[in-house]
């Protein structure tokens, strides 16, 4: 079964940087691409960037485009966002999880599953 484990969040100010972290079963980096979504109280869980399997490539969506970058590491069963110029609307829970259907990033949300814990992230001067 595949398991996921966010790390990395905590409080930043405005501009500044973070490097989140989800560790991942020793499999799911070969056959599954893995998504990185984010989810704020009384809101909608929505995308942010996504790795595919089969050969490495990347998603973002508009708001993370040029600012965040997705990564995995198969040596180690990590996926990594590194996050910069962040924003006060950056604010929320982030988790990652894997598309059981598909190696390729573009599968709609529901397709995700085994959802870590989620690690928080605050934007604040």
């Amino acid at each position: 079964q595949v398991q996921f484990v966010e790390s990395g969040g905590g409080s930043v100010q405005p501009g500044g940087s973070l490097r989140l972290s989800c560790a991942t079963s020793d499999f799911a980096l070969d056959y599954y691409a893995i998504g990185w979504f984010r989810q704020a109280p009384g809101k909608e869980r929505e995308g942010v960037a996504c790795i595919s399997s089969s050969d490495g490539s990347t998603y973002y969506t508009n708001g993370a485009e040029g600012r965040f970058t997705v990564s995995g590491d198969k040596a180690k069963n990590r996926v990594y966002l590194e996050m910069n110029s962040l924003r006060p609307e950056d604010t929320d829970v982030y988790y990652c999880a894997a598309n059981l259907q598909r190696r390729l990033c573009g599968g709609p949300q529901y397709e995700f599953a085994y959802w870590g814990q989620g690690t928080q992230v605050t934007v604040s001067s």
